[in-house]
């Protein structure tokens, strides 16, 4: 299974890490600590040399709560840390975290070779669009409603058939689109509730669809810490754990905080699966 990322095919038969780069002052785990060209270079080749093959570069929170800020804003975030990046490490595979077209766009442009979008393509209607012109893989994640409102007593009839049935739609829609490469993320925290999202964990294998990679993340996410009753500095065991279990059902690619450990984790399923 392989994506192309500007002409760089990524073979997915061996899972891979991407690692997140947050650019903004509020993000829940690490908000702040990246938000200057040097911190956000220093992170970048620290997680490129603990096994990332992605960066995730991000410059609008989307934690519960979060009010959306304005274009310019989520724009003058990103594009000077991804232009220095590309420039420093110019084989990196950039990957942009926006559900905005104009972002993505642009992003693209710099240097950025993927689309994460956590609304798949359901807070912009240029999204899709867009994305088939760029000619970039694009990772489509589930989301229930915004991120202002989304964890707000959120409800399924059956969450697992609900999300398949929703990337079955948007895998159809984004072909038409021109999407080549799509990405699935069942979005763990987005508008699911702990229950949800542990019926998701165990469930993964019945939502993924054949051909289509997944990516999962839940590093450090309130369905770890807030079960264990624990801050969320002390939650790299559980996401450990919790990104093992999806390794083991197939996942694809695990988007983390804490690169070093989710190769490891790679590096030892791997083995058990060869064995």
């Amino acid at each position: 299974m392989n994506i192309s990322c500007k002409g760089k095919l990524i073979d997915l038969t061996t899972p891979k890490i991407m690692g997140i780069l947050n650019l903004t002052p509020d993000s829940f785990y690490d908000g702040g600590l990246y938000n200057n060209i040097d911190s956000a270079l220093a992170q970048t080749e620290k997680m490129l040399l603990e096994g990332a093959t992605f960066i995730d570069i991000g410059g609008a929170s989307s934690k519960p709560g979060t009010v959306e800020i304005s274009i310019d804003e989520e724009l003058a975030r990103v594009l000077p840390v991804l232009e220095e990046i590309h420039k420093k490490f110019p084989e990196t595979i950039i990957s942009i975290d926006t559900y905005r077209s104009d972002v993505a766009k642009k992003a693209v442009e710099a240097g950025a070779a993927m689309v994460n979008d956590i609304s798949g393509g359901n807070l912009d209607p240029k999204m899709l669009k867009t994305v088939g012109m760029l000619g970039v893989p694009y990772v489509a994640m589930h989301m229930l409603g915004k991120p202002e409102n989304m964890q707000d007593n959120p409800s399924y009839n059956n969450i697992l058939t609900h999300i398949r049935s929703f990337f079955t739609s948007k895998i159809d829609t984004a072909h038409k689109a021109g999407i080549h490469d799509i990405i699935i993320d069942p979005g763990f925290g987005f508008g699911k509730n702990l229950e949800h999202n542990y019926s998701l964990l165990k469930n993964l294998s019945s939502i993924q669809i054949h051909g289509i990679p997944m990516l999962i993340g839940v590093s450090r996410k309130s369905m770890i810490h807030k079960l264990l009753q624990i801050e969320v500095t002390d939650a790299l065991i559980g996401t450990t754990i919790l990104n093992t279990v999806a390794l083991l059902q197939g996942t694809q690619i695990l988007r983390v905080h804490d690169v070093k450990e989710a190769h490891q984790a790679v590096q030892l399923i791997e083995k058990l699966k060869y064995a």
